[in-house]
């Protein structure tokens, strides 16, 4: 966890969004990433979307994740698990998150795109051993209470050869406990990056799109809460993530 406060705050705003985003103007909420070598063609409705869906094909496309069975654990408001269905391919898709709120939006917003959603609790999954060939994770697990729970769940919900595709941020000085977390949860670490420089741009880049979009859906008093929940450049979270006091990392891991 990197502080109570943040996970209240974060939450939130969570409701205010889910109760007045009417039009599903708001279906991401990472940082995004950018990259020099990305050459990624979107559908012209997707492309304000653009630093969003690039963190999910950096991720997703670790491995090649055509015709598997894929989970999203905390999938939010679906804008990434509807993004690997309609450009990755995989065979099937279901997404959970703990917000029902969310899982109403995304069962509604998503009917037409043979995506399965469920509420639940990330370190407690509703699914059966050995189910899914991938599951991914993308900017949830800093608000877990109980990282290890979370990660002994995903083992058990996947395959034999199965892989665990992650990327989060954490405070500097926690950074070492995840990677122990990792190392002791029974996978294999096959990659690890830090991805930091290209979150960080992301952010600079995308951050008026991101003041205009919350100065659309909140009522001006809000304005400073939005901007700080979606780091904008010079806010609080920004300024961390360019003085390398938070971390943003990403792992594949497998399942032997």
């Amino acid at each position: 966890m990197i502080e109570t406060a943040k996970n209240i705050f974060f939450r939130i705003w969570y409701w205010y969004i889910s109760t007045v985003d009417k039009k599903a103007q708001v279906t991401f909420m990472n940082y995004g990433y950018s990259s020099s070598h990305i050459d990624l063609e979107l559908e012209e409705h997707d492309e304000k979307d653009r630093y969003s869906m690039q963190l999910y094909n950096y991720v997703a496309t670790g491995i090649d994740i055509k015709g598997k069975d894929i989970l999203e654990v905390g999938c939010g408001r679906g804008g990434g698990i509807s993004f690997i269905k309609r450009y990755l391919e995989p065979k099937n898709a279901t997404g959970i998150d703990l917000n029902k709120k969310a899982i109403d939006f995304c069962k509604k917003q998503y009917s037409e795109h043979c995506i399965d959603f469920y509420q639940g609790n990330a370190q407690e999954l509703v699914f059966k051993e050995n189910t899914f060939d991938v599951v991914i994770n993308v900017e949830s697990s800093h608000r877990y209470p109980q990282m290890n729970k979370f990660l002994d769940e995903v083992f058990r919900v996947l395959k034999p050869g199965g892989y665990l595709l992650f990327t989060d941020f954490r405070h500097e000085k926690d950074v070492e406990k995840l990677n122990m977390q990792f190392k002791n949860s029974g996978f294999e670490i096959i990659k690890e990056e830090l991805i930091t420089p290209n979150v960080l741009e992301a952010l600079k880049l995308s951050s008026v799109e991101r003041e205009k979009l919350i100065q659309s859906l909140a009522p001006k008093f809000l304005h400073g809460l939005g901007k700080k929940f979606a780091a904008t450049e010079g806010t609080p979270t920004y300024n961390k993530f360019s003085e390398n006091k938070f971390e943003y990392l990403s792992h594949i891991l497998v399942k032997k």
